[in-house]
């Protein structure tokens, strides 16, 4: 039987997301990694924790107006209706991907921005004071991409959903598994966990971040040789960008297929 657009479209999404866990199945420490690690000190991880923690609270409780101010909301918006419409009027390939380029698009300048930011600090030895702005701008790219499907963020569900996505975008392993399944669920059954706790996922997403940029965190607070750990902060980004467009893609391809999608939902 041949296969309409919509599930092509769902089976390249389900074959991406099988390479992103394959290829995160494991840590791979690098030589860079290898070196630092009997120098950083055994406090730091706590200390990064608390930062990226405070990040999240502050900008979640009154930062997100901030952020939508370096960005186009309305056009976004805008630009995901005109979308809609389209892939409602004739369902194809090319409507359909109308929605990932729009989200690759809001992705690129984020990754130049990031760039630029945490090598700029990093020269300067900024290490620390460098964790509110790049959560900032990796809060501001998930939004965008959230955007371009026609999801908003500012919701108590939404905030578990971008916590959870990157934290597991971040982990390896069985943790990025099963966080990967939570989503999966999340997206079927869009209701928050029934001990879930906002602070404590904070913590998790915070713990999984600060151990993953360890020691390029602790690297980039030297002036010069920081600049290498800075520009570690478009690798992470990117690598969070890539999984939350598989995951705002499977479930707008999901809610479409099940009568949760229609080209006249307001973001």
């Amino acid at each position: 039987m041949r296969l309409t657009a919509r599930e092509k479209e769902w089976n390249r999404m389900i074959r991406a997301e099988k390479e992103f866990l394959v290829k995160g199945a494991s840590k791979k420490d690098t030589m860079l990694n290898q070196l630092l690690a009997e120098k950083v000190p055994d406090k730091l991880q706590g200390t990064l924790d608390a930062a990226f923690a405070k990040a999240f609270e502050t900008i979640f409780q009154k930062g997100t107006g901030i952020i939508e101010k370096t960005y186009k909301k309305e056009e976004l918006e805008h630009q995901y209706q005109v979308n809609a419409f389209a892939a409602d009027l004739k369902e194809n390939k090319k409507t359909l991907r109308k929605f990932s380029k729009q989200a690759g698009s809001a992705s690129t300048k984020n990754l130049l921005l990031t760039s630029v930011e945490g090598i700029g600090m990093g020269a300067f030895g900024v290490g620390l004071p460098d964790i509110p702005v790049f959560v900032g701008v990796l809060l501001k790219s998930v939004y965008e991409v959230a955007l371009s499907y026609g999801y908003n963020y500012d919701t108590a569900e939404e905030q578990y959903f971008i916590l959870k996505l990157i934290e597991t975008a971040l982990s390896h392993g069985q943790p990025l598994v099963r966080g990967n399944a939570a989503l999966n669920q999340y997206i079927e059954s869009p209701a928050l966990p029934e001990d879930y706790d906002l602070p404590a996922q904070i913590a998790s997403t915070s713990a999984t971040m600060s151990k993953e940029l360890l020691y390029l965190k602790f690297l980039q607070g030297f002036p010069v040789v920081g600049a290498v750990g800075g520009a570690y902060n478009t690798v992470y980004l990117q690598q969070v960008l890539k999984y939350a467009k598989l995951k705002y893609q499977r479930r707008f391809l999901y809610d479409k297929a099940n009568g949760g999608w229609t080209p006249d939902d307001a973001c």
